[in-house]
């Protein structure tokens, strides 16, 4: 067929591309355009242009692209996952490629060549992409190849976070504004965007081999392809540059096209008709901004009357003051009488270079400033403030804080609270008896600030003042989350798909901004606490849809000062007035800069590294020609050369730091057993003492990894197999290159599931997931690890226990310990571990005794050990002594502390047990305060920082939680001290006789009386196991309700109660649950809510706690909490897990698995569609009734049945399916809610399900028991007893698995727990326990040898044990099973779906294309074996 052509439509997150190839595949016409957010229009726009070029051909047509889906279902054309056609497209035209780096809008890409072909690509986040590029240029008031142009020039790489474009800003924001040079932060920019590939994308696969650089952003960004080369080592012959690299993927799916059927010009006219009138619907509208237009005028009429009071400089004689706010984005300055009366006022964006923003500012003052006004004081606040004090003699600088307090103050005198939203900032300050008492800034992250809302709208062409009056106009705001800034762009791509307007937009997203703030920032559940005067201010506010959102969203009027953008300028000029008159001396005249000063200023700035400590920090120096330097990007008083009276003030995390690792190791010859390597990290911050003293006592020379510094982080990089781990965990990739580096040849690094409980009452006494075993981690994804003896048994600390277990570890073996020495050894090694602790509090109370005795305050600087580390903590220890601070760390007073029991939380982990110790002493001392630490994607802070809030809160304290990251950007952090410290200052000295420490918690029981008539409400898991445990629950004469609908609404209303670090599942739980009680359905006096609990070391055990402060805080604390527990954490005595109870539940567990097992199968095959789910049907209420009454043997014989009536189901098998498992965290694998329906999308696209049986996952929680015997040394008539409950599980399950087994349809068999067990540690050990724990790899291994080779794991996003038993096995198992087609999908409230979806069709496709390559390799074998067959015949 001559004119026959193939086509192939890339509609990418910003243009649209298309191929088109004859029939010998040459590429006679392609196509590249914007589509400025219209995908829909500009796809047929391309589509209409095709038909009228070629009227005469036939095509064949498939879509790919991150916009192309929707269209796709549309014209109902293939759609082809991008991945596959660039793979494609790379196969035919550069086929010596191994790696493929494609960097899209908001897309990137790695895809591995080779045996087998392995693809990533972002998932949760857009840092590193296009879109993330353009977000930074904006900062330097350039464009991308502006930025290129730039880096052509740089001299100096700064060290930038690229994991989100917020959170870069964070970096480049200080760099500019103290003054580094463009070129060295536009060559940053890139370096940023390789780091984010290669540790947020590689995910422990090294980049080797020949590179192909594709997508727009590497096309045409060279400078951004040299730091990709520079990075890898990359010579001249592997770099790949392909012609027209930005088609290659519309080419692909040109390709792709080739097997489909032929469409005629006519009918593709009449599918672009379908698309053109089109309306894909997924989101729901929220409530207007204003209903009706007289709302709008009264709200106009209500903000006309808070106007500052205002005078004109022009006429004006006398004494006036200079206030300046040199922002994050913009530069504020005004000029005040006498009287607080403004004068003038100048608001611009500071483009980039703040200082060169305040002297034009000046000078146009100047211009302006008449004869007779004296300039008295002068004051600047802000991010800049040091550098504008410096450079222009400012009179005073203040901090931010306490500048907007003041203005406040002014409109407000009984202000009670005060939100600031800014550029890129937002503050919150809580007042209480007119004085702060709290204050609160957007931590890490600056999502749904100003400046989102303003590149938005520039990035549709319209002004902020259009993008406010289509908002405040329109009537279907969508709904766009409240999560990072990236997630929601694809939400509002979404909603131009679905046709609604801008102003529908704009008016969602100043709901978002909202939501974010008061989730995220605030994090206020009952609008009360705000209190009846609200003072709102920053240029945010100055957009009325904003406003308004603010004021439905926490139900009351607010004031918003006319001067809301100035309010820092003008606070800080009131504080210029007030010192000035403090000072006394009226003569005084201001130091600030004149005009020839300022025309005459010069700025030379250079770099140095400060050699004053570790940290060597790259110093920026601006030296200024009035005299002055400014020196920036010191963390301490070091760097700038100041000798600080405070010298000599006590800092613990440098004392403890130095008492943990100041140990000398034996010298070789005096070491007989040779040198063995521990690794700096994490749970080393605590214990290598002990490990030290136990290792020399046993005769070897032991060697600590270097002190960290972000070299060695860059050193692991490549290794690394979750972006969203904690950066200490990242850095201990690096610990172990170093050691390597040093030829250690034995690396030990113990798994420690407890550490000794310090506090008898505390529950238990865990380790985290990632301190317990992320050594399991790196024996998975360092490469060079196999090349050295690397120790990483699960240990007790115990000394029976510990000595034990090394005389059992095959490793140890070959030194022959004798029974004695070892225990020698672990008691001098226990012995100084305990002079160690000793030591820490002695100092603590030494520490305590100076600064009563010298009238000092203090902060006890609380986290876990491993913050001690300078390049996790940045330094903020030194920059807390700097401000006049001694520095003490929790355990240094935890002794001192008693925590008042029970608390809401379960207190399983021993860290945690101190930090709220610590909390408890830190509440009752007048001159302490107490700082968190928290490292970004910490889960189980989620639970901390709550609890230790409350704990302070009940004496009255001020709480402050600082996030640290890779980020070492100091400046917000000093803000957070800096407002501590005037909130100490201005605290009042009485404190309110209430204020005293009632923070316990009396948990409300379900009593016998309750069981009678309370209603129970249970949250959704497992849909189809959840309704028999329902019924069964209903039959032992309880009212139960299973929560089954979750929407949109649920996650919300989850997002309001539960602090948002939480995981997903406890998000979707806790969301259920008040979501029902809010309904009105239900009698709040006669309901109850049950959740499990396994007692793990996962946030799990904690979802309780969540509830009940959900509870607490929705006004519900009168409703009881039933935990469902064999682990003896909680009872009641109206709910009792009897043996009759207990029998039936294992029943309904059975009948679950088998259902799910038989409905899977047949669903995939059926020939009439709709007769499995009839089948199902009967049979879910046939199980339903015979557990409620059912002998053993009727039950056992119902499961023939079961088996007998679904194979009665024909199916058709002559088209073979791809097999795919899905495993992951028990919540997400099977809510179809909580994985956003993948089973269903799996099913669409031509799989065939496997689900693991949850009858698994009790035999693995009762196989963990004989574990841990086995492993640590606990006790053996308890891990009898386990193991006879599994025998006794085994023994009922026999008839089912003789059920399955009588089938001819091939099921799976149900799960033999101990030989997964077995076969698991051939990848990591039985003792990963947390969560999923080793169970969830046991999973996929047992996939694997049964041929579902294509696996989905599924995880909430950030979930702490599967970094090590999920995403961190990948490689390992890839390298077991190399045809292994495993993706990994987080999921999240803020998560893109249609990323989800793409991930999922991605799997699909390859494993679709790996069944085909088998099919074909089957068939040559066959060929083969016929012709050798015929051959022997012949002979």
């Amino acid at each position: 067929m001559n004119n026959l052509l193939h086509v192939g439509l890339d509609v990418g997150s910003t243009t649209v591309k298309i191929a088109v190839m004859d029939n010998n595949l040459n590429t006679i016409y392609t196509s590249y355009q914007r589509h400025n957010s219209d995908t829909k229009n500009t796809v047929c726009a391309v589509l209409d242009d095709l038909a009228n070029r070629y009227p005469d051909a036939e095509f064949t047509i498939a879509l790919t692209g991150s916009g192309a889906m929707s269209a796709a279902t549309f014209l109902n054309v293939p759609f082809i996952q991008e991945v596959v056609a660039c793979k494609r497209a790379v196969e035919k035209y550069i086929p010596k490629t191994d790696v493929v780096i494609e960097l899209g809008g908001e897309d990137a890409k790695i895809i591995y060549f080779g045996k087998s072909i392995e693809q990533r690509m972002n998932g949760t986040c857009a840092g590193g992409t296009g879109a993330f590029i353009d977000q930074m240029a904006s900062l330097l008031n350039t464009d991308s190849s502006g930025l290129n142009e730039l880096a052509k020039k740089h001299s100096i790489i700064y060290p930038i976070a690229s994991r989100c474009g917020v959170f870069a800003k964070t970096d480049v924001q200080p760099l500019i504004n103290e003054g580094a040079a463009r070129e060295d932060i536009a060559a940053s920019i890139f370096q940023a965007v390789v780091n984010q590939t290669i540790s947020g994308l590689a995910c422990g696969r090294p980049i080797r081999g020949n590179v192909a650089f594709l997508g727009g952003p590497l096309n045409y960004l060279s400078e951004l392809r040299n730091r990709f080369i520079e990075t890898l080592h990359l010579t001249d012959e592997q770099v790949i540059i392909p012609d027209e690299a930005h088609l290659l993927v519309a080419k692909g799916a040109a390709l792709d096209s080739l097997e489909t059927t032929p469409i005629s010009t006519q009918k593709l006219m009449a599918k672009i008709q379908v698309l053109r009138s089109s309306h894909d619907s997924t989101t729901n509208p929220l409530k207007p901004l204003f209903v009706t237009d007289s709302e709008y005028e009264e709200f106009k009429a209500r903000h006309s009357k808070d106007v500052v009071k205002k005078g004109d400089l022009s006429t004006y004689k006398g004494d006036c003051f200079i206030g300046i706010d040199a922002g994050s984005t913009t530069t504020k300055l005004v000029v005040t009488d006498t009287e607080g009366a403004l004068l003038y006022s100048l608001y611009a964006g500071n483009e980039g270079n703040p200082l060169k923003s305040v002297t034009n500012m000046l000078k146009e003052l100047y211009k302006v400033l008449p004869e007779g006004v004296t300039i008295r004081y002068s004051g600047v606040t802000g991010y800049g403030e040091a550098l504008i004090k410096t450079a222009l003699n400012v009179d005073l600088n203040e901090i931010e804080t306490i500048a907007h307090y003041t203005a406040a103050k002014k409109f407000m005198p009984n202000v009670t609270s005060i939100v600031d939203i800014g550029g890129q900032d937002m503050k919150y300050i809580k007042l209480k008896n007119n004085s702060i008492d709290n204050i609160m800034l957007n931590e890490a992250c600056s999502s749904g600030c100003g400046s989102f809302i303003e590149t938005f709208a520039k990035s549709l062409g319209l002004t902020i003042s259009e993008f406010v009056n289509s908002a405040i106009s329109a009537r279907n705001p969508v709904d766009l989350g409240s999560r990072c800034t990236v997630f929601m762009n694809s939400k509002i791509k979404q909603a131009q798909k679905e046709g609604y307007s801008v102003g529908d937009i704009s008016a969602g997203l100043s709901y978002s901004v909202i939501k974010n703030a008061i989730q995220k920032v605030m994090k206020i559940r009952d609008m009360k606490v705000l209190g009846s005067h609200i003072v709102v201010q920053g240029g945010t506010f100055y957009n009325d849809a904003v406003l308004r959102a603010f004021e439905l969203l926490v139900g009351k009027n607010v004031v918003r000062p006319d001067i809301a953008g100035l309010m820092g300028a003008y606070g800080v000029a009131l504080l210029a007035q007030e010192q000035y008159e403090a000072n006394k001396d009226m003569e005084y005249v201001s130091t600030i800069s004149d005009l020839d000063a300022i025309n005459n200023l010069k700025v030379e700035a250079s770099h140095v590294r400060c050699n004053g400590c570790e940290n060597h920090c790259l110093l920026t120096i601006n030296k200024f020609s009035n005299g002055t330097k400014h020196i920036s990007g010191n963390r301490c008083e070091k760097g700038t050369g100041i000798v600080s009276e405070n010298k000599e003030l006590p800092n613990l995390v440098k004392y403890k730091y130095k008492r943990i690792f100041d140990y000398t190791p034996l010298e070789e010859k005096n070491a007989p057993r040779g040198v063995i390597g521990i690794p700096r990290v994490l749970n080393m911050y605590e214990d290598y003492p002990f490990w030290f003293t136990f290792l020399t006592k046993l005769g070897f020379r032991v060697i600590i990894s270097e002190k960290s510094n972000r070299k060695t982080y860059e050193k692991g990089m490549e290794s690394m197999p979750s972006e969203s781990v904690c950066y200490p965990a990242k850095l201990s990739h690096g610990h172990i290159e170093s050691l390597l580096e040093q030829g250690i040849k034995t690396i030990f690094y113990p798994c420690i599931m407890y550490s000794r409980k310090e506090d008898e009452k505390a529950n238990n006494s865990f380790n985290c997931p990632i301190v317990i075993s992320y050594s399991e981690t790196l024996k998975n994804n360092i490469e060079e690890l196999k090349d050295v003896e690397f120790i990483n048994p699960f240990l007790p600390l115990d000394k029976k226990g510990l000595s034990k277990r090394f005389m059992e570890i095959e490793e140890f073996k070959k030194y022959k310990f004798t029974k004695s020495e070892l225990n020698n050894a672990i008691k001098k090694a226990e012995e100084e571990y305990q002079n160690f602790r000793e030591d820490i509090h002695k100092k603590g109370i030494e520490t305590l005794k100076y600064i009563n005795e010298h009238n000092l305050r203090g902060i006890v600087l609380a986290g876990r050990p491993y913050h001690l580390d300078g390049e996790v903590n940045h330094g903020i220890d030194k920059m807390i002594t700097s401000l006049g601070i001694a520095v003490l760390t929790e355990d240094s007073v935890a002794p001192l502390g008693e925590v008042k029991r029970p608390i809401r939380v379960v207190d399983q982990w021993m860290f945690h047990s101190r930090l709220y110790a610590a909390a408890d002493f830190v509440g009752k001392q007048k001159n302490l305060e107490l700082v968190q630490l928290n490292s970004f994607g910490c889960g189980v802070d989620a639970i901390t920082t709550d609890q230790a809030e409350e704990i302070l809160a009940s004496y009255n304290k001020m709480y402050t939680l600082i996030k640290i990251d890779e980020i070492n950007n100091l400046g917000a952090i000093r803000i957070r001290i800096r407002s501590l410290l005037a909130s100490m200052n201005n605290r009042c000295e009485d404190k309110n006789d209430d204020e005293n420490g009632n923070y316990e918690t009396v948990k409300k029981q379900f009593t016998k009386q309750m069981k009678k008539d309370y209603t129970i409400l249970i949250p959704q898991m497992a849909p189809i196991h959840f309704e028999l445990f329902e019924s069964v629950l209903n039959s032992e004469g309880y009212k139960v309700e299973v929560l089954k609908k979750c929407t949109n609404n649920t996650v919300e209303t989850g997002l309001k109660y539960v602090n948002n670090d939480a995981c997903y599942p406890s998000i979707l739980t806790t969301g259920q649950m008040i979501e029902a009680l809010q309904s009105g359905k239900y009698d709040i006096n006669k309901t109850a809510l049950m959740i499990s609990q396994t007692g793990g070391g996962c946030r799990a055990t904690n979802y309780i706690g969540f509830i009940r402060k959900a509870l607490k805080d929705a006004g519900f604390s009168n409703v009881p909490v039933i935990s469902f527990n064999m682990a003896g954490l909680e009872k009641n005595s109206g709910f009792k897990i009897t043996l009759k109870l207990l029998r039936k539940l294992i029943k309904a567990t059975i009948y679950g698995d088998l259902l799910q097992t038989v409905l899977h199968k047949n669903r995939a095959y059926e020939v009439n569609k709709g007769e499995t789910k009839k089948v199902y049907n009967k049979w879910m209420k046939k199980c339903k009734e015979l557990l409620k009454t059912a002998s053993t043997k009727e039950f056992n014989k119902s499961l023939y049945e079961i088996v007998n009536d679904f194979e009665k189901i024909e199916l058709d098998t002559s088209i073979e399916k791809p097999k795919v498992g899905i495993v992951g965290e028990i919540l997400i694998k099977y809510h179809p809610y909580g994985n956003n329906f993948a089973e269903e999308i799996l099913e669409k696209e031509g799989a065939e399900v496997y689900m693991p049986e949850l009858m698994g996952f009790a035999k693995y929680a009762l196989k963990n028991n004989p574990i841990k015997h086995e492993l640590l040394k606990t006790s053996k008539m308890t891990s009898d007893i386990f193991e006879l409950g599994l025998d006794l599980l085994d023994k009922i399950e026999k008839d089912y698995e003789k059920a399955l087994a009588s089938s001819k349809k091939g099921y799976m068999k149900p799960c033999n727990i101990n030989k997964l067990a077995e076969e698991v540690q051939e990848i990591l050990s039985t003792g990963n326990q947390t969560g999923e724990g080793w169970l969830l790899t046991a999973e996929i291994i047992e996939f694997m040898n049964e041929g579902i080779q294509n696996i989905i794991c599924l995880q909430p996003f950030a979930c702490l044990p599967n970094h090590i038993v999920g995403k961190g096995v990948i490689k390992t198992i890839r390298a077991k099973f190399p045809e292994a087609n495993i993706t990994p999908v987080d999921y999240d409230p803020g998560a893109s779906e249609t990323n989800q979806t793409n991930r999922i069709k991605l799997l699909m496709t390859v494993a679709k294309d790996n069944l085909k390559a088998n099919k074909k390799r089957n068939k040559i074998l066959k060929e083969k074996n016929n012709l050798k067959d015929l051959t022997k015949m012949i002979v």
